[in-house]
């Protein structure tokens, strides 16, 4: 049995500059960081004594006669991808919802892909992990995603990403004190809005025409490099917490799905509780809301925002982990094509009694 665990990911400056049709004209670059919460997959091969070969539990429990008949998109890919044909089991657990902005569709991706790898006794690279699993969302499953979560999760810790026009992902830490990353830290809170959407579904509203929102992802762009001199410089963080607010307006304009009635509303509330900026955590229309504020005026916030599930989170350093190894018994492939002749006969005989 294999247990990968995969932060999720908050992202701060530069979103939207991520998307292939963007960055490969113009370039692009975020500045996010990884949370202390994961998506958990575990993965074993599943005995042949069973009436199913393979099985996948998630918010539905899929049990199959082969990997194609899996339903779940991203399992049955990253199958196809490894070339895995063997019967698998795999559950997933995550801390967080899904379709709520922080990276969790990537997340899932990750750390599925870390675990196949796993039990088949490899072990990629960050890169890799983050490459393929690029790889798998655009190129095969053909969804409207950028390349930043799958890039977060595979490496964790707080990054500057830049994409560059040729293709290429440089990924690099940003090297801060221990001080000034909890101080950071300190200052952010996280708030569940329970609006429920579908990243790609959003994005799709600007990314289908984004060579038209030049102005507004040039600035998303710059302002990556001005929150990371205010990171370095060691002054006062509330400039930081100023940018987030003038890189959410850009944001909002870029679609009128970005954001809504209600979000607006709560971003109200948390500015009159004396939030200083804040902004929705992925492509926007729900999910996490993530605040700037000064400790002093975090309780004053929660008042504000009672009526949302508050987050507390720290940062992670570590990216998609193997936590868990222990690989099971090798069956052979005699015993393996034995069970599949065995379940066939099984459903025959089935067949003949319900007739």
């Amino acid at each position: 049995m294999i247990i990968s665990r995969t932060p999720y990911r908050i992202s701060f400056f530069g979103g939207g500059t991520d998307y292939p049709s963007w960055y490969q004209v113009h370039g692009g670059a975020v500045l996010a960081a990884t949370i202390d919460k994961y998506c958990y997959l575990t993965c074993r091969h599943l005995p042949p004594f069973f009436e199913h070969r393979s099985r996948v539990v998630y918010s539905k429990i899929e049990s199959c006669q082969s990997n194609e008949e899996i339903a779940h998109p991203s399992v049955r890919e990253v199958l196809r991808h490894l070339s895995i044909t063997r019967g698998i089991e795999i559950h997933h657990d995550g801390d967080l919802p899904a379709r709520s902005g922080m990276g969790s569709s990537s997340a899932f991706t990750v750390g599925l892909l870390h675990a196949a790898y796993a039990l088949q006794g490899q072990m990629p690279s960050k890169r890799q992990l983050a490459l393929e699993s690029i790889h798998v969302e655009q190129n095969i499953l053909k969804e409207t995603v950028g390349s930043q979560d799958q890039v977060m999760a595979a490496y964790g810790g707080l990054r500057h990403v830049q994409f560059l026009p040729n293709g290429e992902i440089a990924v690099r830490p940003l090297t801060l004190p221990s001080q000034r990353l909890t101080e950071l830290n300190d200052h952010l809170m996280l708030f569940y809005t329970g609006i429920i959407r579908t990243a790609s579904d959003v994005a799709k509203s600007y990314v289908d025409d984004i060579h038209s929102k030049r102005r507004q992802l040039r600035i998303m762009k710059d302002l990556v490099e001005e929150s990371m001199s205010i990171l370095n410089s060691g002054n006062d963080l509330t400039h930081f917490g100023q940018l987030l607010h003038e890189a959410w307006l850009a944001k909002r304009s870029l679609s009128a799905q970005v954001s809504n009635s209600q979000v607006d509303e709560l971003y109200t509330r948390a500015q009159a509780g004396g939030a200083i900026g804040g902004k929705l955590t992925g492509a926007g229309g729900g999910g996490f809301l993530l605040l700037f504020v000064p400790p002093d005026r975090q309780e004053s916030v929660k008042q504000q925002l009672n009526n949302l599930i508050n987050v507390p989170f720290r940062f992670e350093p570590s990216g998609s982990q193997i936590i868990f190894y222990e690989p099971g018994v090798d069956y052979s492939a005699e015993d393996e094509a034995r069970s599949s002749r065995q379940i066939e006969k099984f459903r025959e005989l089935a067949v003949v009694r319900a007739a």
